[in-house]
């Protein structure tokens, strides 16, 4: 019981989702259809990128990269720079996701290294924002991204044309909120961290980016989705088969779980026309308030089935992950690691988390 109520607890989203599919059902009996409510381009293309990226996390890729550049920071303010922008600009090709579960734990250990504690909530908060902004302006920076780009039909250009404006206007705010930190002389001597962490696997790794290469064919369309994820499962089994054990299968089943809750409730005239009327011309707005109730992955997946503009579902949800500690499940990876490390900072990082992304919300909404 103690360990149902632990995977409860730690996949709250998963458990809604498989609980709203079962009840939904009782209004459309399962049978063959729900095949059909399944987007299993989606979900093959997510499997392939998360598959390919705890590859190269693997390795520790990203956090001998990430070394590297802060090794170079004379100040606190360049530390703030490079920790912040190491996440906002890393987001937007490995998900946000992948950006905070790499480079969170390594700025708490590098501000404990440079005894700058005092930081701490300040950057976590701006590497979450950081995170979740910069992943919105490509398909393949988090997963509603990734489902509304494939439903939309719209071209690479013309996704990054449509968030392109908000991605400037956040790295701009972000950069504002690292400079009006207090600047402080820095001393960071990394040897003797780089020599624990030891070196990659320079074959593993350069497979690892051909496949990343292979994943953006299948997202820019060139490529069916079942030949390229047979192609990463072909090539993982080979280098190392333990990686298949790393990909976030919950958030799998979770979209499986929503998609057929769409598909049920939509089969229900008198509910689909009530939706429909409440998103006609609001969908940004109730897409940025739904995400702050149950994240901005649902909220693409539910609303999707109830209007075709699909634009403003892109702009609403990416928007939508400001705001609450849910609102991004993604928040909730830079949380844990911050309360792990200093339980008894949890009451002032959420306070401090919520009022900067209402802050930035508000900006964005300017635009």
């Amino acid at each position: 019981m103690r360990v149902l109520l632990q995977f409860i607890k730690k996949e709250i989203v998963l458990v809604v989702a498989i609980v709203l599919a079962v009840l939904s059902s009782i209004w459309n009996p399962p049978s063959k259809t729900y095949l059909e409510f399944i987007d299993f381009r989606v979900l093959g293309i997510l499997l392939s990128l998360m598959l390919v990226m705890a590859g190269l996390q693997e390795n520790g890729v990203f956090h001998i990269l990430g070394r590297k550049l802060v090794g170079r920071c004379t100040n606190t303010r360049r530390l703030g720079f490079v920790l912040v922008f190491l996440c906002f600009f890393s987001s937007m090709f490995l998900t946000n996701d992948v950006a905070l579960i790499t480079f969170v734990p390594f700025a708490i250990l590098t501000l404990q290294m440079t005894k700058k504690e005092k930081m701490l909530i300040p950057i976590v908060t701006a590497q979450t924002i950081g995170a979740n902004l910069g992943s919105m302006l490509t398909p393949m920076g988090n997963p509603q991204n990734l489902y509304l780009y494939g439903l939309s039909k719209m071209s690479f250009i013309d996704f990054l044309c449509l968030m392109l404006p908000y991605t400037i206007v956040a790295g701009i705010v972000l950069l504002v909120f690292v400079l009006v930190q207090k600047k402080e002389n820095l001393s960071l001597d990394l040897k003797e961290e780089n020599k624990r962490q030891g070196k990659w696997n320079k074959r593993q790794v350069i497979i690892d980016f051909i496949l990343f290469g292979v994943c953006i064919s299948t997202v820019l369309r060139l490529v069916e989705w079942y030949v390229v994820l047979g192609i990463v499962i072909s090539f993982i089994l080979i280098m190392d088969w333990r990686v298949l054990k790393k990909a976030d299968y919950c958030l799998l089943f979770t979209f499986i779980g929503f998609f057929i809750f769409i598909g049920n409730i939509g089969a229900i005239s008198s509910v689909r026309d009530m939706l429909l009327y409440v998103l006609n011309e609001r969908e940004t707005l109730i897409a940025i308030g739904a995400s702050q109730i149950i994240s901005n992955v649902p909220a693409a997946i539910l609303l999707s089935g109830f209007t075709k503009n699909y634009e403003a579902l892109i702009i609403g949800t990416n928007l939508g992950g400001l705001g609450t500690l849910i609102a991004s499940m993604a928040s909730l990876i830079s949380y844990k690691q911050l309360v792990n490390a200093f339980p008894e900072q949890k009451g002032k990082y959420v306070l401090y988390f919520t009022v900067a992304n209402v802050l930035f919300l508000i900006v964005l909404l300017l635009v």
